[in-house]
């Protein structure tokens, strides 16, 4: 199996399996500073809701609900599994190297000791149309961690 392939069934495999998908019913952990926030792509009707809890400097839970694409539900899965965890500056290091990635039109490399699952997503570099539905639930992750922070 090549690298593009893997990639490939990692994508496939979290548009299946969503990580940390369901808002209602999922309760922050008492005591956490919590920051949500909606985005939406009115091109290709993908949007994203997503909330992160902080506590002690840490994420401690990530949970979202969205509607789109295989991409845009992957990459918002794979967000919710990488950041439950990790520090705040972790997390903005994460989204700023994300970011970077996927700006690059495929000429920066993904990290995969620093994004994990979410260098996956290196290839979506190279597809214009495709680079906002993978980054959407990752400005939301920006947005609630700054509320919540």
């Amino acid at each position: 199996m090549s690298l593009d392939q893997l990639y490939q069934q990692i994508i496939l495999d979290h548009s299946k399996a969503r990580h940390g998908s369901g808002l209602a019913g999922i309760e922050a952990p008492e005591g956490a500073n919590t920051g949500q926030s909606h985005q939406l792509n009115p091109v290709c009707g993908d949007e994203v809701t997503l909330r992160i809890a902080v506590e002690n400097g840490k994420v401690a839970q990530v949970s979202w609900d969205g509607a789109g694409c295989s991409i845009s539900m992957a990459s918002a899965s794979v967000l919710s599994e990488l950041a439950e965890g990790m520090t705040v500056a972790e997390l903005h290091n994460a989204i700023d190297s994300f970011r970077e990635v996927l700006r690059s039109r495929g000429k920066v490399s993904a990290d995969p000791d620093l994004l994990g699952d979410a260098a996956a997503f290196e290839g979506v570099a190279r597809y214009a149309a495709r680079v906002k539905c993978a980054m959407i639930s990752w400005v939301a992750a920006e947005d609630a961690l700054n509320q919540a922070a």
